[in-house]
């Protein structure tokens, strides 16, 4: 299951997004926000990334203005490696290599078709389990 969130300059392209899980019968649980009205977002960065670290979702997808401020506070949550991701090719990249459990994107800065492309990259996308990148995400989680 995908934990779901997103702040409200975020909120058009997360409607976006869940058009695209219900449409692909992936399972997800939103944790809000729910409308444009104005919000904090590291109350959803951290509700994502919490519901992550314990286990309840595997991966997760936040979504704010630019994707930054989420991604950052996501980050902060121990055993989280959230990407922010513009392109499909850093979408596979920090699958591939990162094993990254949460996607950040910007709604400001990213289109609705492309965000749909990365979503799906990242999804997608199996972690490699090389040594190398095993042995990197260990240094990280140190």
């Amino acid at each position: 299951m995908l934990a779901l969130g997103c702040d409200h300059g975020g909120y058009p392209l997360m409607k976006e997004v869940i058009q695209y899980l219900e449409a692909n019968h992936i399972a997800y649980k939103n944790f809000g926000t729910y409308s444009e009205d104005s919000v904090d977002y590291p109350i959803y960065g951290k509700a994502v990334a919490g519901a992550v670290a314990a286990g309840e979702c595997e991966k997760g997808i936040l979504i704010c203005g630019t994707g930054i401020g989420i991604s950052i506070t996501a980050n902060k949550v121990k055993g989280i490696r959230c990407a922010l991701c513009g392109d499909v090719f850093s979408a596979k990249a920090t699958r591939e290599h990162n094993d990254a459990n949460i996607l950040a994107m910007g709604a400001r800065v990213t289109g609705a078709g492309l965000a749909l492309e990365i979503v799906k990259a990242f999804l997608e996308t199996p972690f490699s389990n090389d040594e190398r990148h095993i042995r990197r995400i260990n240094q990280i989680e140190d």
